[in-house]
């Protein structure tokens, strides 16, 4: 039986075996779980309906990522999707260094799997889904973010990229080129550390910050650290900035803070609680034997 002779039930099987991936390639292009879940949903919905103008030319999948790629780049001109509220804090923060951009970021649960790339892929399946790549992609044209993850970690070749963004294969590698260049000034590379290493700084990070050990937490971090708490925009770069801001939070009494290890974006990560109250999940980028930055997203149940 053809693709388009099947019923609704029969579509869904024949769909759910991409669903996973399609939630991946759309977080990526979205940097949200929210938005990325919409997108997949407009997806199969929009395929379901257009079944019939499937001609088969290209392969399910293909024609499933093109509809994929389409609703993505849709969600991104409504600004209204992009940005959630600001949180007010129960404390005066210090000045920060910055003002974060991508306030819509969300974590990427590690407990699904993320879709091994093809042997041409740039980047590995860790580095595609790691903080920093998601960061920088939510940092370019959005049909340079399209492109680079379709051709870069997904493998479409150049032809099948350009139909699906409608444009041309030679559009497409200079799209690429400035593309590539871009995520490379956005992106820090940094090594991965051997189990063990990792869940000893990891583990030397939580005993410090649930103590209120300032001088603990600030000797585990790199010189150029950084601290970022999606959605708020406040960023604070620099060991000192990042002192100034923990000093006040941490002068603010709470009863009951855990952090339950986890994982997110194939990085260490904390569950964060006040007593029996969610209270956000923190994201540590490592560089070695130190830590380069904490993501702390505020509003994760």
């Amino acid at each position: 039986m053809s693709i388009r002779a099947t019923d609704e039930q029969g579509f869904r099987e024949l769909t759910e075996t991409y669903r996973h991936e399609l939630h991946l390639h759309c977080y990526r292009i979205l940097g949200s779980l929210t938005d990325a879940e919409d997108a997949v949903q407009e997806t199969l919905l929009a395929a379901w309906k257009g079944l019939d103008g499937f001609e088969g030319r290209s392969s399910l999948r293909t024609w499933l990522y093109r509809i994929a790629t389409n609703r993505c780049l849709n969600a991104l001109r409504d600004a209204g999707r992009r940005r959630p509220p600001e949180p007010v804090p129960p404390f005066d923060p210090p000045e920060p260094s910055r003002r974060g951009e991508v306030t819509w970021l969300q974590p990427y649960p590690d407990e699904i799997a993320a879709v091994e790339p093809g042997p041409e892929a740039r980047y590995s399946a860790r580095e595609a889904v790691e903080l920093a790549f998601i960061t920088g992609l939510q940092l370019l044209p959005p049909r340079q973010a399209a492109a680079l993850v379709l051709r870069d970690v997904l493998c479409f070749s150049a032809a099948e990229v350009a139909s699906m963004l409608g444009t041309t294969e030679t559009a497409v590698k200079g799209i690429l080129q400035r593309a590539r260049a871009s995520l490379d000034k956005h992106r820090a590379h940094t090594a991965h550390c051997p189990s063990p290493q990792e869940r000893e700084l990891t583990r030397r990070f939580a005993d410090a910050f649930t103590a209120g050990d300032l001088d603990g937490v600030l000797s585990l971090l790199t010189d150029d650290a950084w601290l970022a708490m999606p959605p708020a925009p406040h960023e604070y770069h620099g060991r000192e900035a990042i002192a100034g801001f923990l000093r006040v939070t941490m002068a603010v009494p709470v009863e009951g803070f855990t952090m339950t290890p986890t994982r997110a974006n194939s990085q260490p990560a904390f569950a964060c609680r006040h007593g029996e109250t969610p209270a956000g999940l923190m994201v540590l980028t490592l560089d070695g034997d130190r830590i380069r930055a904490i993501t702390r997203f505020l509003d994760q149940k």
